[in-house]
């Protein structure tokens, strides 16, 4: 799928988040693979501003990982307003908020107990996990899971392709519209 613009790229990752937030096809993990500046957090920026995140999306290429929280109400206050609001308060609770948790595997052969705790993250069922550069730990990823490999063409456009498992929930999100 040809996106000739960031602003286009940006209303598909926008719209596929909307269609997510509902949380109904939890878990989901998507793998984005692409070059360096291929735009797969500039994606996931978007995929989460239509899940109704309202922190700032960045990308975890040194923390390795990042959480954030969302209402499967996208009309309710976000999880991430309550606990601003709410001194010394960093977790939330679990049973009435889904979860964006975006990993980036780029400076690890070895993943560690990297891998242990994406492992947990593949288990979370209120949870939609976003991976980068995740060759180093394949083995523990859902079979079938939906990937998006992002190439910048010459003109600075991006062609985004879509396994098997991805081109169904893009289907699925042209369907609901």
């Amino acid at each position: 799928m040809l996106f000739k613009s960031e602003q286009a790229l940006s209303e598909f990752a926008n719209s596929l988040g909307i269609f997510l937030s509902s949380g109904e096809i939890l878990p989901l993990c998507i793998e984005l693979v692409g070059d360096v500046g291929a735009g797969k957090t500039t994606f996931t920026r978007y995929l989460a501003k239509g899940l109704g995140i309202k922190t700032p999306v960045t990308s975890p290429s040194f923390t390795i990982s990042k959480h954030y929280f969302f209402s499967p109400n996208r009309h309710e206050q976000s999880a991430d307003e309550k606990c601003d609001k709410r001194p010394n308060t960093t977790s939330i609770h679990k049973n009435t908020n889904l979860e964006l948790i975006h990993y980036d595997f780029y400076r690890l052969d070895d993943p560690g107990l990297m891998a242990d705790n994406l492992a947990e993250s593949l288990s979370n069922s209120n949870a939609i996990t976003i991976l980068e550069w995740a060759d180093s730990v394949a083995e523990i990823l859902p079979d079938n899971h939906p990937k998006i490999s992002f190439k910048i063409l010459p003109d600075g456009s991006r062609n985004l392709v879509f396994n098997r498992p991805m081109h169904a929930l893009v289907d699925n999100l042209k369907g609901a519209k």
